[in-house]
């Protein structure tokens, strides 16, 4: 079972199909397949269930590819480590959504020019979902909204990099916002339950008199116009707003200012890391 057979295994259980894992590991068709069947040989179990050219996960490899995980993370983390002056390899990076857009283009621009041969893999998400894939070894650190009041956790280390104004936007003429009461449409639009700062929304509005409706939509370009259209209102950082031009100005309330996190597990060590994060505080 050497890494480079898990390597494979988890590219085909990434890409589902042995096809694409093959072009994405740029290795012929029949090689990948080989590896897979010398991988479920040595092993004496089935990793997939093949549904014509589909591969989905037997529980067996659902359990292996949890393990396939860490020990590929571990070793890239041993390569590394062996040089700590010469941050390169790869660098899997987690965001929020309103992060990538509006705070990483400069950063990463510099750590590229500086550092190019770092390969950073860059994915977004909501925060607990992020979290829970840096606590999988899925990724090597991630950039999140911790809540006001959420305990820390033993097994993660962090340091602040951005601070947030969240806004409640409101649509076009809505009258001046005091608290929760204030807020005429019944609608919440925000992101998928995980989403840091929808957690925060949906406390503040808790105490309106009418149960709040929630429309959960991707991107926060959808969230603005269903805003901008009068249906409901929206949660979204200010510097988010600053990158969307509308046809009419929006109505705005501060809800809070919240830190977002640079997110490691407590331990890793990597020369790749260390410069990212060099570049986002700087």
């Amino acid at each position: 079972m050497d890494l480079t057979a898990l390597d494979i295994f988890r590219t085909v259980a990434a890409e589902g199909s042995v096809t694409r894992a093959a072009e994405r590991l740029q290795r012929a068709q029949s090689n990948v397949t080989t590896r897979v069947r010398q991988l479920e040989a040595e092993l004496g179990v089935a990793l997939f269930l093949r549904e014509g050219k589909r591969m989905a996960l037997t529980p067996e490899g659902l359990v292996l590819q949890d393990y396939a995980q860490r020990l590929l993370a571990l070793a890239e983390e041993a390569r590394q480590a062996l040089h700590p002056g010469q941050p390169a390899g790869r660098l899997r990076l987690g965001s929020m959504e309103s992060t990538a857009a509006s705070r990483l283009p400069a950063p990463l621009a510099r750590l590229h020019g500086q550092w190019p041969d770092i390969a950073l893999e860059l994915c977004t998400g909501a925060s607990q979902v992020l979290l829970d894939k840096l606590r999988a070894h899925a990724l090597d650190a991630v950039l999140v909204a911790w809540a006001p009041g959420q305990p820390p956790d033993a097994a993660l280390d962090s340091v602040p990099v951005f601070t947030e104004e969240l806004l409640l936007v409101l649509p076009a003429g809505h009258p001046p916002v005091q608290g929760p009461q204030d807020v005429l449409p019944g609608t919440l639009a925000a992101f998928e339950p995980g989403c840091t700062y929808r957690r925060m929304a949906e406390e503040w509005l808790a105490p309106r008199a009418q149960p709040l409706r929630l429309l959960e939509l991707g991107s926060y370009h959808a969230i603005l116009a269903c805003v901008a259209a009068g249906t409901c209102v929206g949660v979204v950082p200010r510097s988010v707003l600053a990158l969307a031009p509308l046809p009419q100005p929006l109505g705005q309330h501060l809800l809070a200012r919240i830190d977002t996190l640079l997110v490691w597990r407590r331990g890793y060590r990597s020369a790749a890391l260390d410069v990212l994060r060099q570049a986002l505080v700087s």
